[in-house]
């Protein structure tokens, strides 16, 4: 008897000890099944650990559009990420709460389950690690992650959805991180007529857009490539240059004299749709853009090779331009945008 007491004893020490590591298992919550684009590049190792499921992306979307992340209940991630220009948006930086102006420019939020950095500077590697930034920014929501548990832990639905998710109701920021990423694991953009062309389903270049597409090709994909249209490298372009003593582009993140000013090469997919270009949003067009390619960009030490092996600029005549950008439109996921 004391024999059985005893081993009673130390399974009830044994289960005690590891309360502290307990996660309670969700409610039937399934995996979604994504479909993976044909040529996409490999997944972000985060992705592996937290894929998205079906309450947990409802979650996630809830909290994306929650203006009571910010400290004045006026801004939300979807107040400066806009379906419709990609989850971007128009203005040159962004504006947070009280009309609070930030150092760059809104980065369209697509394809992130494929990407090897976040931000401009590349100083986010899990996009778990992302949605702290702008809740603590003080040119963004200006609040902390303590003051927004506050605000929803007592919030009905957002009880529910924790527990469908996690299994218990408990809000805490690991939570909300991994709710808000699985979200934005799920918009992908693959279904532009470029997509539709390259998979044969019908559609065709025009001549001036398979004009654009060879100008593209010579003077282009040396940044611009993948099917995400970018190689995700960091370069200084010698765009004009954010006098704002914060930044520094990649050198902020490296401390290395060959980063300062050079930043994430943007994805060229939904172009069309955010404007103004550049880190802090330096040209309000696409044409802005190639002409000042054209013309001539900043001189630097560390200028990327494109440029300073061809006299800092690349040439482009005004017809190639034109077909450059008509290719460019044919990035545009309508159906991403909603439009």
């Amino acid at each position: 008897m004391e024999k059985g007491l005893s081993i009673l004893a130390i399974f009830i020490l044994l289960i005690s000890c590891n309360n502290d590591y307990y996660e309670p298992a969700p409610l039937d919550n399934p995996q979604l099944s994504l479909n993976i684009p044909l040529n996409f590049p490999e997944l972000n190792n985060s992705v592996k650990t937290n894929v998205p499921t079906k309450y947990g992306v409802e979650l996630g979307e809830k909290l994306f559009h929650d203006k009571r992340l910010s400290a004045d209940n006026t801004v939300s991630c979807s107040s400066c990420h806009i379906q419709g220009n990609a989850f971007a948006d128009n203005n040159a930086q962004a504006i947070g709460i009280q009309n609070r102006v930030g150092l760059r420019n809104v980065p369209a939020i697509q394809n992130m389950k494929f990407m090897k950095f976040y931000n401009w500077d590349g100083n986010v590697l899990q996009l778990e690690d992302q949605p702290l930034v702008p809740i603590i920014t003080h040119e963004e929501m200006g609040s902390s992650i303590l003051e927004v548990i506050g605000k929803i832990k007592d919030d009905v639905m957002y009880k529910d959805l924790f527990k469908k998710v996690f299994g218990d109701e408990t809000v805490t920021a690991e939570r909300i991180y991994k709710s808000i990423a699985q979200y934005e694991y799920t918009l992908i953009s693959a279904n532009s007529k470029y997509d539709r062309i390259k998979r044969n389903e019908g559609d065709v270049f025009t001549e001036n857009e398979k004009q654009g597409y060879l100008t593209f090709q010579q003077k282009c994909v040396s940044c611009h490539s993948t099917e995400l249209f970018t190689d995700q490298s960091f370069r200084n372009i010698g765009f004009p240059l954010n006098t704002n003593t914060n930044e520094a582009g990649r050198g902020r993140v490296t401390g290395l004299p060959e980063d300062y000013m050079s930043f994430r090469v943007p994805s060229l997919r939904n172009v069309e749709y955010t404007a103004p270009y550049g880190s802090f949003g330096q040209f309000p067009t696409l044409r802005a853009v190639l002409d000042y390619f054209d013309k001539g960009v900043l001189k630097s030490n560390n200028l990327d090779p494109v440029f300073k092996n061809n006299g800092n600029r690349i040439p482009l005549t005004e017809q190639e331009k034109t077909h450059l950008i008509l290719f460019m439109k044919t990035l545009s996921d309508r159906e991403f945008v909603k439009k």
